[in-house]
């Protein structure tokens, strides 16, 4: 079938089963084909071909709400939505969005990238359809790893205590990114092998209704034998007990198998959870053999062999030099934990729990739980290292304020793809964090110049003593620096002067300090003469480097990959203001006050005007004097 044709999913309603495995064969050819050249969520879009389908075929979407938790499986919805023909710009600038888009379709009625909100977002369309007296299906679709979020599981409770019409679908591919983990996981394990419970419960209720009626002390045992029965074939009946009516498991590539447990679904009043086994990246050896997570999400890719088209001979990935230090270090410091919320993988912790398999703990997609984990192990003088984004630290900021830096306790952040990051898109974009962090008392907040810094830094990190610290750093590979054999710690608060100058001063950090260092050269030969400053400690400020500067009325310019309010900048600005330096010339760049869509980084910087060309031209302005050339 030419899949560039499709417009929207009414097509399917024609279709027979044999000539729907002919239509998800065909998306699944496409998928491989043209995310080899795009990179994207292949794994997980390869698992649900045939479960995409069905619902779609089932329901009758827009008027039936179709919402997918995390999103990044919702390319083959996208696919028969209509946008096949935008595939070539997946995830690229001003192209199709790795995940669901309000603004790209009708068809996508709940926008996603982080895991566990499809329950809750699905309990408040439920309540508003039943306000207003419409007719509708609502059909969250979640994996099991995002089933085991806190946000997922409260929701679940709601809504089996308010019974509102809801089918969730659980889609369970045994995986989320990494293997999953936890007790809800070995439940689901549980289900997986217990067989057709539904349809045994079902013909037990039929024959006891066909045992005449002597009382109401053959009902109450009949009762008691299908509560039984319940529990010997499921053990626990989790979702039962919540006040779902459970239906499964059942095999999410089996086209039969789905439609009848979606129209038996329809008719059962209340909340349904039809549990669906699906095989993630179904149809792709390389992808389907994955057993960590490396096929969840790739770049370009060989679709021969499986290879992945990367730069030959690349620095370090910043993920890998950060853990690969703080494991060096705990070969010396029985102290150090590792931590990750569902991340072992992207944040290359696989070495550290390979050699340190007691103080490595995956606590799967509960951001929340593992800053609190973190805490408690500070509380016991552990030295904790908690790894995680920085666009999944935002869902634990409650924790970060009120169990770890109010107790004031010595927890080591290390905040991964700081900054922004590219094809994930706005809501993976790690530019809060400096805002949100810098303004908790306590919180100690660092960014590295390069990889050699930043193994300095992780090192002056562990043996700091005084609180709560962190360290960011961002997506992708370092710069191939040489590295220091010896590691030293560097002063707490401390900046570095990687250039002299005297007309104007530049304070930036991290990924802009290149930025930074090529635009004083350029300035240089236009006779002006800026200093540039590595501050690379972005709380605490270097006050006394501050104050000089003040001092002489040296303008100031400060760069920062993140956002302007609230931000290093402004931190910069109100200890100016504290010390009475209020006309201080102090200009700030960074990004401005909007979310960042998806396109590479250095589209995106010249979209926000984070460039050369710019810091020259703001300097140009700002400069004191300008130097007459020789």
């Amino acid at each position: 079938m030419d899949l560039l044709s499709i417009k929207d999913p009414a097509f399917l309603k024609g279709l027979s089963n044999q000539e729907l495995e002919k239509l998800s064969s065909d998306i699944r050819q496409f998928l491989i084909e043209r995310l080899s050249r795009t990179g994207g969520h292949i794994g997980p879009n390869l698992g649900v071909v045939e479960l995409t389908v069905a619902l779609h075929k089932c329901f009758d979407s827009p008027k039936d709400k179709i919402l997918w938790d995390v999103g990044h499986q919702s390319y083959v919805h996208k696919i028969l939505t209509g946008r096949a023909c935008q595939f070539d710009t997946l995830r690229q600038y001003k192209g199709l969005c790795g995940f669901p888009k309000m603004n790209e379709s009708e068809h996508d009625v709940w926008e996603t990238g982080h895991s566990s909100t499809s329950l809750s977002a699905a309990m408040g369309m439920a309540i508003a359809r039943d306000l207003k007296k419409e007719d509708s299906y609502i059909i969250p679709v979640i994996g099991d790893g995002a089933l085991t979020g806190g946000m997922a599981l409260e929701a679940l409770n709601h809504i089996g205590h308010e019974k509102k019409d809801m089918i969730v679908v659980l889609n369970d591919n045994e995986m989320s990114i990494a293997p999953n983990v936890g007790a809800l996981h070995n439940v689901l394990g549980r289900l997986r092998t217990a067989g057709k419970y539904q349809w045994v419960k079902d013909e037990l209720e039929f024959l006891l209704k066909k045992i005449p009626a002597v009382g109401g002390k053959l009902a109450t045992t009949a009762e008691r034998i299908k509560d039984s029965l319940k529990y010997l074939l499921v053990s626990g009946v989790f979702f039962e007990e919540l006040g779902f009516t459970y239906l499964g498991p059942i095999d999410g590539h089996d086209f039969e198998a789905l439609f009848e447990n979606m129209a038996y679904a329809k008719k059962i009043e209340g909340p349904v959870l039809l549990h669906v086994i699906t095989k993630k990246g179904k149809g792709y050896q390389p992808a389907e053999n994955d057993t960590i997570g490396t096929w969840h999400g790739t770049g370009a890719y060989k679709i021969e062999t499986g290879d992945f088209i990367k730069p030959v001979q690349s620095p370090p990935a910043w993920s890998k030099l950060v853990s690969e230090t703080v494991r060096k270090l705990a070969r010396e410091d029985e102290r150090i934990v590792a931590l990750t919320p569902a991340m072992p993988v992207g944040s290359k912790l696989e070495g550290f729990a390979s050699e340190f398999p007691d103080r490595m703990y995956d606590v799967g997609i509960a951001e929340q739980h593992a800053a609190t984990v973190a805490a408690g192990l500070a509380t016991q003088k552990m030295k904790p290292f908690l790894a995680i984004y920085s666009t999944f630290l935002q869902r634990a900021y409650d924790q970060v304020v009120h169990d770890i830096c109010r107790p004031n306790l010595n927890v080591f952040f290390g905040i991964d793809r700081a900054g922004l990051v590219g094809a994930d898109g706005e809501t993976h974009q790690g530019v809060f964090d400096i805002a949100f962090l810098r303004h908790i008392p306590n919180m100690v907040l660092m960014m590295p110049k390069d990889e050699n810094e930043g193994q300095h830094l992780v090192y002056t990190a562990i043996n700091y003593d005084d609180g709560p610290i962190a360290m960011r750093f961002p997506r992708g590979n370092g710069l191939g620096v040489p590295m220091d054999e010896k590691l030293e710690e560097i002063p707490i608060g401390s900046w570095e002067i990687l250039k002299e100058g005297n007309d104007a001063a530049i304070l930036t950090f991290g990924t802009t300090i290149p930025m930074a260092m090529k635009a004083a050269a350029v300035l240089e030969k236009q006779g002006y003469s800026i200093k540039v400053v590595n501050a690379r400690f972005i709380k605490p400020l270097d006050e006394n480097m501050l104050l000089q500067l003040f001092k002489n009325n040296m303008p100031i310019l400060t760069i920062e990959e993140a956002v302007l309010q609230g931000g290093f900048g402004s931190y910069v600005l109100e200890f100016a203001s504290e010390q009475g330096f209020q006309h201080a010339k102090i200009e700030r760049m960074g990004i401005p006050d909007q979310f960042i869509e998806h396109g590479s980084v250095n589209e995106l910087l010249e979209e926000i005007g984070l460039t050369t060309e710019n810091v020259v031209k703001k300097l140009q302005i700002l400069a004191r004097k300008k130097q007459k050339r020789a």
